[in-house]
């Protein structure tokens, strides 16, 4: 293959009032070529969530006490830092876990993917406290604050997306409901990467 993959598409899984989406046996196909698997776009419709989407029937009492992940070193997955393309827009993930920052817009993806292959090759887990993000190295972790309201959580990046040009990080059920963005679909964050045993900044 290219060093650069192309997994190009022309119509956005997720905008509301369709049903379009990533073909299941394209991201297989993908994933069987050590290619980064894609995800299709989250972009809630007004009330919080697109479709099918939403919270799942039987959350878990204590969701409001999730822990925040623990960062710690891994090793990155080769298949997941190679260049790729999504509906003509190509990506770059970071080779290396690094300082990032970043602010934008955040959305959330729930029981409508839950149980299906990430593209680390894990099984989503809408109640585990992770992330989304179309190029933070994955394995990865991500310190996430929403702007409106301060609340913080620290997520690990084990998946890709959103691939959609207004916003920079899609997060599992969990997240979005610790920073109280479950009620409106998405909200203004600011993304700042984890590099495990650097020193804090003051």
């Amino acid at each position: 293959m290219d060093e650069t993959e192309h997994f190009e598409l022309t119509e956005d899984p997720h905008v509301p009032g369709d049903d379009h989406r990533v073909p299941r046996d394209a991201v297989l196909g993908l994933a069987a070529c050590s290619v980064t698997p894609t995800r299709p776009d989250s972009s809630p419709r007004s009330g919080g969530y697109y479709l099918d989407d939403g919270p799942g029937d039987q959350p878990p009492p204590n969701l409001d006490q999730v822990a925040d992940a623990q960062p710690r070193i891994e090793p990155i997955k080769a298949s997941t830092a190679r260049p790729y393309t999504v509906f003509g827009q190509t990506y770059v993930p970071m080779a290396q876990v690094a300082a990032y920052k970043a602010r934008g817009t955040a959305s959330w993806y729930g029981k409508r993917y839950h149980g299906q292959p990430t593209s680390s090759g894990e099984i989503y887990d809408m109640y585990a406290m992770t992330a989304a993000h179309p190029t933070l190295p994955i394995p990865s972790y991500a310190r996430v604050t929403n702007l409106r309201n301060g609340k913080q959580v620290i997520v690990r990046i084990n998946d890709r997306g959103p691939f959609h040009s207004g916003r920079i990080i899609d997060l599992s059920y969990a997240a979005a409901n610790r920073l109280g963005l479950i009620g409106s679909g998405s909200g203004e964050v600011e993304i700042d990467a984890i590099v495990p045993g650097a020193r804090a900044s003051l």
